[in-house]
């Protein structure tokens, strides 16, 4: 498996990306799956998709591998500082059952930066589909996260990410996750080993 991020629900040797709305459902009718579970934060600003006690009771299921997609967006969802408090609440649950975190960050990465200097969390991190540029993914690497390079990225921050930090994703691309590694390791010296990593991700 080396698609680290997906929502494609029919997707093999995936992580399958699911809101608490329909996760239950889904995990049921397809229970060989491999699952993430969390509030996405475009969905904040309605209550019935910010049931965090649904979220908890799922993501102890042992097909739900990950916390997420979750995270801080400046651009849509909920006022930041109600983000700030639910993404807290899947960092504690990442924290309690001892799974990895998977965010989504738009112009938020002070904040992002912070809780993790704030948490110091056990569990690994891992940034979804980041297109940032060099100097931002550094300041990522350096705090320990992992990086996941979907099918439009920044070419130079492909080229530094260490091999151990490097994951890669579908996300809601129609290419396979093959043509996605292969054009991410196009701007490598060397292709980088993603089955591996993303074993080390979710078995730290």
């Amino acid at each position: 498996m080396i698609d680290f991020h997906t929502h494609r629900l029919d997707a093999t040797d995936a992580i399958i990306s699911l809101q608490p709305t329909n996760a239950a459902d889904i995990i049921a009718s397809r229970p060989h799956g491999t699952y993430s579970v969390g509030i996405h934060p475009w969905d904040t600003t309605a209550p019935a998709d910010t049931d965090f006690d649904t979220v908890a009771r799922l993501a102890s299921l042992p097909q739900v591998v990950a916390i997420g997609e979750t995270g801080l967006d400046r651009l849509r969802g909920a006022d930041i500082a109600t983000q700030e408090l639910l993404f807290e609440q899947h960092i504690q649950l990442s924290e309690t059952l001892r799974k990895p975190l998977i965010i989504h960050c738009v112009k938020a990465w002070d904040i992002l930066l912070e809780l993790h200097r704030r948490h110091r969390p056990s569990m690994p991190w891992g940034v979804h589909g980041f297109r940032g540029n060099p100097a931002l993914a550094r300041q990522l690497l350096d705090k320990g996260l992992y990086l996941s390079l979907g099918q439009h990225f920044n070419p130079a921050t492909a080229a530094l990410i260490p091999d151990h930090r490097l994951l890669a994703e579908t996300d809601e691309s129609s290419l396979p996750i093959t043509a996605i590694a292969a054009l991410i390791n196009t701007h490598r010296s060397t292709p980088a080993p993603l089955a591996t990593t993303l074993t080390t991700f979710l078995t730290p």
